[in-house]
């Protein structure tokens, strides 16, 4: 992944699945992600993707049940936002700057786990 310039367009991944979830690993991912489904949730592993200092990968995910478990290292910060019951487990860095994975979870059941590794 690159930090897209002026003149780049970032590139979204669109993965769809009415029942069942998805497997996301870095070297598939773009800069912009978007996982939907009925039933399902979402497991991302992005221990192998470099991200710029100051860049921002994003993952959205749609679903009605099921959440986001998310792979990391230990200096990427995640970014959680959206609505869902479930919560979020992250005991990452908090602190603006470095690099940044932005996930947005939008479901009725469903939370989002983050490791580092």
């Amino acid at each position: 992944m690159t930090k897209p310039g002026k003149d780049q367009t970032q590139k979204t991944d669109i993965q769809i699945a009415l029942i069942g979830g998805h497997r996301l690993h870095g070297a598939t991912l773009h800069e912009r992600t978007l996982t939907v489904s009925l039933v399902g949730g979402a497991d991302v592993d992005l221990t192998d993707v470099e991200i710029p200092d100051g860049a921002e990968l994003r993952i959205t995910k749609l679903s009605l049940i099921g959440g986001v478990s998310l792979k990391v290292r230990p200096d990427v910060r995640a970014d959680v936002r959206g609505l869902r019951l479930g919560g979020v487990q992250d005991t990452g860095p908090t602190e603006p700057g470095g690099p940044t994975v932005r996930i947005d979870a939008w479901g009725l059941l469903g939370g989002v786990t983050v490791r580092r590794g």
